[in-house]
């Protein structure tokens, strides 16, 4: 794996977490999982060993960091289920996936800005490079409502709730690991109980 993607992977027992509970809220006419910043796959793994998706898409702009994606996804034995892209997931949507929407439920966890996230007491989404949470959303949100970001763990709980346009509470879950939070995951869309 590439320096950066030691730091980026997310944990596989929350990885398998993360996907076992978007596997269980996404209605069944939701039968292809986007992966908008897979890294070197370990979410997109997850949710292609779920069984539950008859594919994931799996986006990526470095393509040094895509093969070692592929060489993880077929370490686990689950390299047939994946498709692999390789550029600007926003550039993928638009151009290659856009028939996709009313099928599909869009994971990502972006780029956050580097490790100084850790030194807020309250991570302000706006801020988040190199996109803010507007500018992942408002793309993300022409393909299908049905999102879910994976977060840094003291991200502003108000400025999610401020986005959420079809229900009256935003659905966020702490993934913790040895009784710590790794991360957050909100939900937004039609997803159900988690």
């Amino acid at each position: 794996m590439t320096d950066s993607a030691w730091y980026g992977v997310t944990p596989e027992s929350v990885a398998n977490k993360v996907a076992e509970h978007i596997s269980s809220a996404a209605h069944a006419s939701k039968a292809i999982l986007i992966d908008c910043f897979a890294g070197v796959g370990g979410n997109t793994i997850a949710f292609a060993r779920s069984g539950r998706w008859k594919r994931v898409y799996a986006i990526e702009k470095d393509e040094a960091v895509i093969f070692c994606g592929k060489h993880n996804a077929k370490l686990y034995g689950v390299d047939q289920k994946i498709s692999w892209f390789h550029g600007d997931c926003f550039d993928i949507l638009r151009n290659d996936l856009s028939t996709l929407g009313p099928y599909s439920v869009i994971f990502a966890s972006p780029p956050w800005g580097g490790p100084g996230y850790r030194t807020d007491p309250v991570f302000d989404l706006t801020t988040m490079q190199p996109y803010s949470l507007d500018e992942l959303l408002e793309p993300f949100r022409q393909l299908t409502p049905e999102i879910v970001l994976l977060l840094p763990r003291t991200s502003d709980l108000y400025q999610l709730a401020k986005q959420n346009a079809t229900q009256a509470k935003v659905k966020a879950i702490h993934y913790c690991m040895s009784g710590a939070s790794k991360a957050m995951c909100v939900y937004f869309g039609a997803l159900g109980a988690l």
